[in-house]
């Protein structure tokens, strides 16, 4: 779910109606970007802080049993009750396994779905069918809760409900139908839940694992190509509306939920509250070899090594101009990144991504 698809934060045509019109009743970050651009990669930087930086998922890796922090496992302490829902089959990239390493008390995948009539053929159950079966669960759920749904449905092959083929508007990427139908869900969902108990004393928070298919030439660069929405919308907290152009990142979420309740114990993320003006604001990413930070109005490219690419990406959105050999900021960037990396790699290899007593 790339941020070009959405109009209200592109200003490109829009696949997303109803969120555009969320948006005008949210905090929206305009200048936010995953951690990875996979689905296993999205999870961990979500709900632990924890972003990718190794070739292989936090998911997957040697040290997936490591002690971590979360927001369901900080929030459990707290007295909340927490779940994870995903229409996917369960076992799918390893999310119920690591939703236990988090902390979540609950996990409903396809299995507890239990209607393979509203089977998509490829992923698990349709978006609209399982956000209904979502809403049903949530009203059995004592409050205050933590929960959290991942949806299915716009990832490949995009395959959209037989009864709303031609409904939406199919644009020129084969992605565009399943995001106009994704948009129509939660829609459907929203409209479902504001009569609830539980409505107006809830914090929501949109977002999306990683993006996907691009047609303009920024959301084809390499920042542009994990732009993402992060999405802030609180039915009954008029502070939480307007637009941020603060540099945010799917690791900011965690500490954001954490600040936003007024939690004031010590834990460990490579992000910061997005609701923290004087917290230094920044995102980075990895493929190939290759990190990538975003901070103040730069892009810097470091090969594990060197910096081999640094953009003023403000001035010049699409990357054209290398300023490697003649940026004075240059170190000071580069420094940034290789202490995240030492401290990332010596908190996996330790582990110590928690706080000891």
């Amino acid at each position: 779910f790339s941020n070009e698809y959405i109009g209200a934060i592109s200003n490109k045509k829009s696949y997303t109606p109803f969120l555009d019109s969320l948006i005008n009743h949210s905090l929206v970050f305009t200048n936010a970007y995953a951690n990875g651009k996979r689905s296993i990669e999205s999870m961990p930087s979500i709900f632990a802080g924890i972003p990718a930086l190794t070739d292989i998922a936090f998911i997957t890796s040697n040290y997936s049993s490591n002690n971590i922090n979360s927001a369901a496992g900080l929030l459990a302490s707290q007295g909340y009750h927490t779940s994870f829902f995903h229409g996917g089959k369960n076992g799918t990239m390893g999310f119920n396994d690591f939703a236990k390493l988090a902390g979540f008390d609950e996990y409903y995948g396809m299995t507890e779905y239990n209607n393979p009539d509203d089977y998509d053929g490829k992923w698990g159950i349709y978006d609209e069918e399982f956000l209904q079966f979502f809403k049903q669960k949530i009203d059995g759920f004592e409050q205050p809760f933590l929960t959290s749904v991942y949806t299915l449905t716009s990832h490949h092959p995009y395959k959209v409900p037989e009864k709303y083929k031609n409904r939406f508007p199919k644009g020129t990427l084969v992605i565009h139908e399943s995001i106009g139908y994704t948009d129509f869900a939660l829609q459907r969902f929203f409209e479902s839940i504001k009569n609830t108990d539980w409505y107006k004393n809830t914090l929501f928070i949109i977002t999306s694992d990683h993006t996907a298919q691009a047609e303009s030439d920024y959301y084809n660069t390499k920042p542009g190509s994990y732009a993402i929405p992060i999405i802030l919308f609180h039915p009954n907290d008029t502070t939480l509306v307007g637009k941020s152009n603060i540099i945010a990142q799917q690791t900011d979420i965690f500490p954001t939920i954490m600040d936003y309740i007024g939690y004031d114990n010590q834990f460990i993320a490579y992000g910061n509250s997005l609701l923290n003006d004087s917290a230094d604001h920044f995102a980075i990413n990895y493929i190939s070899g290759i990190y990538q930070l975003i901070e103040q109005d730069y892009v810097i490219h470091f090969d594990g090594n060197k910096c081999i690419g640094c953009y003023d990406y403000q001035e010049d959105p699409l990357l054209t101009n290398n300023l490697v050999n003649n940026f004075k900021d240059k170190t000071v960037l580069e420094n940034r990144i290789k202490a995240i990396i030492q401290s990332y790699n010596t908190r996996l290899n330790q582990n110590k991504l928690v706080f000891s007593e």
